[in-house]
């Protein structure tokens, strides 16, 4: 086990060595490898603040459960119990008959009710889910309209079908830019291994006459894709904090406009850690390719 961390920790050292011996090459690549991850990046980053910010400026979605207009307080009860026992819920509220009649009151329709002999409006529950999915709300719908003294029940799911349909048509264009630019970042980083290998093809025909092992040879060529791969993820994130940074007072003017309170945030720590893994990834790719097609047999 030491001596497999040593040999990783010289493979490092030798790549670092290698990077820091050639700073502008360094700097450009870390510069072409951020500059195309911070494009699918920021786009799921933005379609996250948008999704929140929609959230914020259309309300948290609704179901309503109408009960029938003889039900009493046994029944209403029972209901409650029910919601209560739903785990699928965040939370409920109960509007007695009266208090929605005296709503309608107070929105200007007291003109037109004044000429109804009784209330007309039954007893409701105001349920709230957990999960925003619509296949979610579509269950509890179908589930709360079989339970009894439930006349009616009503979705406010139409705009959150509407969201989830563009949020995945955004996720899945950013998830095809992404695979695109992905692939041309393998593309640059075996490029870039490749004049490595060349310019110590002597060094490498050297050591393995000295009894150098291919995966002695391999190593710090895997360790060099993936450093830079990483320095190109740092990159990234970089460019996304820069631009949420000058995006953040126009979004909030934006939202002030509309009577809402909404910052857009950056990436956080898991976001971050998956750009940083990612971008290493595709560097140790480039790399792993690069060194089997032109270190093969020698």
């Amino acid at each position: 086990m030491t001596h497999w961390l040593y040999l990783h920790l010289r493979a490092i050292a030798h790549a670092v060595r290698r990077l820091a011996g050639q700073p502008l090459g360094t700097l450009l690549s870390a510069l072409v490898v951020g500059i195309a991850l911070s494009l699918p990046a920021g786009g799921l980053l933005l379609l996250d603040n948008v999704a929140g910010m929609a959230r914020g400026l259309s309300g948290t979605p609704e179901i309503s459960l109408f009960l029938e207009l003889d039900a009493g307080e046994a029944e209403v009860a029972a209901i409650e119990r029910r919601l209560k026992d739903e785990a699928a819920l965040a939370s409920y509220r109960f509007v007695p008959r009266d208090e929605a009649l005296a709503q309608l009151e107070r929105s200007g329709l007291g003109d037109v009710l004044g000429g109804l002999t009784g209330n007309p409006l039954p007893h409701a529950f105001v349920a709230t889910p957990a999960s925003e999915d619509p296949a979610m709300f579509e269950r509890l719908a179908a589930e709360m309209q079989t339970w009894p003294r439930v006349a009616h029940v009503q979705l406010d799911s139409a705009w959150v079908k509407r969201l989830h349909a563009l949020l995945e048509l955004g996720r899945s264009a950013v998830l095809m830019l992404a695979g695109l630019l992905g692939l041309a970042l393998v593309i640059v980083t075996f490029n870039t291994i490749r004049l490595q290998i060349l310019t110590q093809r002597q060094e490498i025909e050297v050591s393995r006459l000295l009894g150098a092992t291919d995966r002695f040879i391999r190593r710090p060529f895997y360790w060099f894709g993936g450093l830079q791969g990483l320095l190109g993820g740092g990159v990234a994130l970089g460019t996304v904090w820069l631009g949420v940074r000058a995006l953040a007072q126009p979004v909030a003017a934006l939202a002030e406009s509309y009577g809402a309170v909404f910052a857009i945030t950056g990436p956080g720590p898991q976001e971050s850690l998956a750009v940083l893994a990612f971008a290493a990834f595709l560097g140790w790719l480039g790399a792993a390719i690069s060194v089997r097609r032109h270190l093969a047999g020698g």
